[in-house]
């Protein structure tokens, strides 16, 4: 209760302070990129129930391609690589937090194709919280966009690395989350954002700390 509490007055305060932004955005994809300005795609929620995460659009509307992103990916646009690289194409998520099908903080959202290949104990405790605009997994891969654009077979890679990793993080967050490792989290991503690295390492420690993730780090750069 206390945590929905903080996501409606967080979202909603944000999204009237941001608001300008928004539209500013939000005329500047439609005026260079065209219609349409957002982009909806189908995503895994709470209880294995699908919804419609909302972002503003980044990649050229229609173009086939793989489920993930590289950074190095051809349909990306020239407003949607500086929108993905400051992470602003996300802001519209905050429509999905006062609607309750997200939270500010929890396992970021994927599409049922990946969710089905989660692990069945994995995908369980994972998918009993909301997901979130901002996780320790997608703090901790800020850049996967670079890290896939590096990779000989990046669909191996996101599946054979990153799904495990990912979904290890998922199910510690789960487990051990208080609404105090939700604001350092949330106050380790802004960090991040914002270049300031030594804060953002120090709060990175405290977290994996925290949720006891430290098994999820070494394999991940054992496999890595």
């Amino acid at each position: 209760m206390v945590k929905r509490t903080i996501d409606v007055l967080s979202a909603g305060s944000a999204l009237v302070l941001l608001s300008p932004l928004l539209l500013l955005l939000a005329l500047l994809l439609r005026v260079v990129e065209g219609k349409p300005v957002f982009y909806v795609q189908e995503r895994v929620g709470r209880g294995g129930g699908t919804f419609e995460i909302l972002k503003f659009r980044s990649m050229r509307a229609g173009s086939p391609g793989p489920l993930f992103t590289g950074e190095d990916d051809p349909r990306i646009t020239r407003v949607g690589a500086i929108l993905r690289k400051t992470k602003l194409d996300e802001i519209p998520q905050l429509w999905n937090v006062l609607r309750g099908s997200m939270s500010l903080v929890g396992p970021r959202p994927e599409v049922p194709y990946y969710v089905a290949k989660w692990p069945t104990a994995s995908r369980r405790i994972s998918l009993s919280v909301r997901p979130g605009i901002t996780d320790p997994a997608s703090w901790l891969l800020i850049d996967e966009g670079a890290l896939l654009a590096n990779q000989a077979r990046p669909n191996t890679y996101y599946e054979e690395v990153l799904i495990p990793f990912k979904c290890c993080m998922y199910v510690k967050y789960a487990e051990t989350a208080t609404t105090a490792t939700d604001m350092a989290i949330l106050f380790g991503t802004l960090a991040r954002l914002m270049g300031l690295h030594a804060v953002s390492n120090k709060a990175r420690q405290r977290i994996i700390e925290r949720l006891g993730a430290e098994s999820c780090i070494h394999e991940f750069e054992k496999r890595s």
